[in-house]
């Protein structure tokens, strides 16, 4: 199990590692507002193996990814459905992966995506007005199905996202 911890946190640091030499400070300068050219978590998440933070941090870090490839003149920005997809989709595998219980919301996303409406479940907790609606939803089975599986008190999370600053300048 501690094999599989120092494993996964390696992947991240790759993952990180690999976005931030990608970037140039300038993409990031938007009407004069800078999101800089690192991504950072808060200290406390990576520091710790709790597996449910562990789960937000991978979530992070695919919806950062998503927004890069995306791209733009400051993809920090992007709000994009398919980034918002991704970025649970990591956070289930994440969590699925860690073999913890215990955590009610990441347990009903798990369910959720197991029954096939993940995206459902992001057009209708997590939409934006500027979003597409995709055409392949199924939003009626979707409604059939949420009102028999998940609580009528369910509401999306989204406890880290993680944030854009500047790494420090190198001589």
């Amino acid at each position: 199990m501690h094999h599989e911890m120092a494993r996964w946190r390696l992947a991240i640091v790759i993952a990180v590692i690999a976005a931030i030499t990608g970037c140039d400070r300038r993409i990031y300068v938007q009407d004069g507002v800078t999101d800089g050219d690192r991504f950072s978590v808060p200290p406390y998440a990576y520091a710790s193996s709790d597996p449910v933070l562990q789960s937000w941090v991978a979530y992070g870090l695919a919806r950062s990814v998503c927004q890069l490839e995306i791209g733009g003149p400051n993809p920090a920005r992007n709000q994009a459905f398919e980034c918002e997809l991704a970025a649970r989709e990591a956070l289930i595998v994440r969590w699925q992966q860690s073999l913890a219980q215990g955590d009610p919301y990441l347990e009903q996303l798990a369910t959720t995506a197991e029954a096939g409406y993940l995206k459902e479940y992001v057009w209708h907790y997590l939409r934006r007005r500027e979003w597409t609606r995709p055409e392949d939803l199924d939003l009626a089975g979707f409604t059939a199905w949420r009102t028999e599986v998940l609580s009528r008190r369910h509401r999306p999370e989204t406890r880290i996202i993680g944030s854009w600053g500047f790494a420090a300048t190198l001589p």
